[in-house]
């Protein structure tokens, strides 16, 4: 691979400096910079009241406690405006029922962090199946993606010690439980024991009581892999355990792995996402796939026996076929019963499928409502058909449903109602991309309301969907404010299966910036708002199309939210866990990528003659995927080349941008402050 000869090499990047993430000189550039912008934006009273109305939000005790039911017990993480850092806890299911259930506390994170003097923020926990006396807890300090990995045991609610429990000290971990007394673990073991993109190239099987460095190795993957992982399935009568090979972001190569250490290779397309539960194996392919005489499209749902699959069966039934306008969203198993989630021009509908000895019975999910997006919470295959589903809209409060197949449906848990939607409407409209796609979006705005202060939203990568959801922080701080929102479906996402993203990566990447500037024209041609007046958003990947935004298409906005964004294309995948991301975007050391990556980097693309509208560039230094270094430099750039660029840096809060509740009110207001500023003239 040879770089191209018109790139400046790294060392003559004069902003190089601050990607050192904890460095003095480096934080000191940040302080200067965050002091600046909460000068600007925030201390008056009404970034006061706005930011204490959006804390009263994220702490109220009205919120839903979505939970996971595992057996007799519902597990809940909550955080308020007591406990800021959180409440790992459980419940019974009638006690949930209940307007104010009794939970037992299992882990108090304030505590355990004021105690150990730790800045601990929750990960999340994994309870041993079926007993439930043990857990395996992930803490991070200050929300990065490396955690601490201890055991928890849950009948005496304390942690058990290192010299006979599971412990496994800051890293990128993988770990699951086998039983009571083995794991599969991924971590960092030493030298050469991670990938490229820094995830566990090994997967090792640990036994209780023996240190970590005797693990014995089970499966190894190479240095360019994305990650190695390892994982056992504990059902009753189909005890399995497996190893995957992440040889990039979206292709990967599966095995069974025999109790003798040998493998057996899951014979699927590589792409393709599997899943194997009881006698089942499900294939979801992201690309057409050929067996025999028959192709099966891309984002369509296969189903096959998996004992007569590995032994050379391809006998597959068809249960999900995509067509125009119609994807695949999600799906998972009750005991006897699949659920499955799809997306008509990106409006949810719910199925019940079942098989029987007639082939797959399907039938519509009754009882949703009208005019709502509607998720997957919840479902515990080992104990029943029961689950738990999500409805919300950009207007109508969360309802958490409770149900078991073939029964009615009962709304358990309704979230408040946070801002008044009297006079609001939501429509769908569709744009007209560059290449003639049509690229549906959502408006939420007064009905008969002129031209006015837009927030345009968009992400467009790694095959996710933006469906319509409830946000009572979008609605007090910027419809209720007379503030249009929308929601830009745009290609490099998942609204339309697989293709609406695999035609968006690499070399199609350019489709992506060309759907947002396609909705954002449209939004003016429609009389919606002015470019004076409408601003875009995105994060992470999503803040790399703002940065291209700013860069390519400055024209079409008066103001930019960019969030812990990629921004250095000619160095992402060096920093941090970038070099797992090039299946999206492409090897910039490859010098036929870099031909098409170049032409759209923000960093690279800045112009000290060009006119942008302003911005704000928002990170966190505890990010351990995106790189802060990414936003610090593009603001250093934009300001040296004398442009309205504003910067702040949360000193943690990993990927998300915030560690608790006060600082994601913080940032909240920070932003919604900012482009009314700048939009509301």
């Amino acid at each position: 691979m040879t770089h191209s000869p018109s790139t400046p090499a790294p060392l003559d990047d004069p902003n190089l400096w601050l990607e050192d993430v904890t460095g003095d000189d480096a934080l000191a550039w940040v302080r200067e910079h965050n002091d600046k912008t909460v000068a600007d934006f925030a201390g008056t009273t009404a970034f006061e009241q706005l930011e204490s109305k959006v804390r009263a939000i994220l702490d109220t005790d009205a919120r839903i406690p979505y939970s996971r039911r595992r057996g007799e017990y519902l597990y809940n993480f909550w955080r308020d405006a007591e406990h800021v850092r959180g409440l790992w806890r459980r419940t019974t299911m009638d006690q949930f029922r209940s307007d104010a259930p009794e939970w037992e506390i299992l882990v108090d994170v304030d505590e355990l962090a004021d105690r150990e003097g730790e800045n601990w923020v929750w990960s999340g926990a994994q309870v041993l199946r079926p007993e439930q006396h043990l857990a395996l807890i992930s803490l991070s300090r200050g929300g990065a993606d490396a955690v601490v990995v201890r055991e928890f045991d849950l009948e005496s609610q304390t942690f058990k010690d290192a010299a006979d429990g599971f412990r496994i000290e800051e890293a990128k971990t993988d770990i699951g439980w086998i039983d009571s007394e083995n794991v599969f673990v991924g971590t960092d073991f030493g030298d050469g024991t991670l990938t490229d993109s820094g995830y566990p190239r090994l997967a090792k099987r640990w036994r209780r009581g023996t240190p970590l460095a005797d693990a014995v190795t089970v499966f190894e993957g190479e240095q360019t892999d994305v990650a190695i992982s390892a994982w056992h399935d504990s059902t009753p009568g189909f005890e399995r355990s497996f190893v995957e090979r992440a040889v990039d972001f979206y292709t990967s190569q599966r095995f069974q792995l025999l109790d003798d250490g040998s493998l057996i290779r899951i014979d699927t397309p590589e792409d393709a996402r599997i899943s194997a539960y009881r006698e089942w194996l499900l294939v979801r392919p992201r690309s057409p796939w050929t067996v025999g005489d028959t192709t099966y499209p891309a984002g369509s749902l296969l189903a096959a026996k998996y004992d007569d699959f590995l032994v050379g069966s391809r006998e597959l039934t068809v249960l999900f076929e995509p067509d125009e306008h119609t994807s695949l969203e999600q799906y998972s198993w009750t005991r006897n019963h699949l659920l499955m989630v799809t997306l008509s021009d990106v409006q949810s509908h719910v199925h019940v499928l079942t098989p029987g000895e007639n082939g797959w019975e399907t039938s519509p999910l009754e009882g949703l409502p009208e005019l709502t997006s509607t998720e997957i919470i919840d479902t515990d295959p080992r104990e029943g058909d029961d689950f738990f589903l999500n409805s919300s809209g950009y207007l109508t409060p969360a309802t958490l449903f409770s149900g078991t197949v073939g029964g009615p449906l009962e709304a358990l848990k309704s979230a408040p109602a946070f801002f008044d939607t009297t006079g609001l409407a939501v429509a769908q409209h569709f744009a007209e991309s560059a290449d003639g796609t049509r690229i549906p979006y959502f408006v939420v705005r007064r009905e008969g309301a002129p031209a006015g202060p837009t927030l345009l939203y968009g992400y467009g990568g790694f095959e996710n969907s933006m469906t319509p959801g409830y946000s009572g922080i979008n609605g007090t701080a910027w419809l209720q404010r007379g503030g249009t929102y929308v929601v830009a479906n745009i290609r490099g996402g998942g609204e339309y299966g697989p293709q609406w993203h695999t035609q968006a990566v690499r070399a199609g990447r350019h489709k992506v910036h060309e759907d947002f500037a396609a909705v954002a024209r449209d939004l003016v041609a429609r009389g919606i708002t002015t470019p004076e007046q409408l601003g875009a958003q995105g994060g992470s990947n999503g803040g790399l199309l703002m940065g291209i935004m700013l860069t390519k298409y400055p024209e079409l906005f008066g103001a930019i939210v960019c969030q812990v964004p990629l921004l250095d294309m000619k160095r992402y995948h060096l920093l941090l866990a970038g070099a797992s991301w090039m299946a999206e975007y492409g090897d910039p050391d490859n010098a036929d990528d870099w031909a098409f990556i170049s032409e759209y980097s923000p960093y690279q693309n800045t112009s000290a003659t060009a006119v942008y509208p302003p911005i704000l560039i928002a990170t966190s230094t505890r990010d351990d995927r995106v790189h802060p270094g990414h936003a610090r430099k593009m603001a250093a750039r934009l300001e040296a080349e004398g442009h309205d660029v504003h910067y702040y840096e949360n000193i943690e809060g990993g990927h998300g941008g915030a560690a608790d509740n006060a600082q994601a009110a913080f940032k909240s207001a920070l932003t919604y402050t900012f482009l009314w500023d700048k939009l509301a003239r």
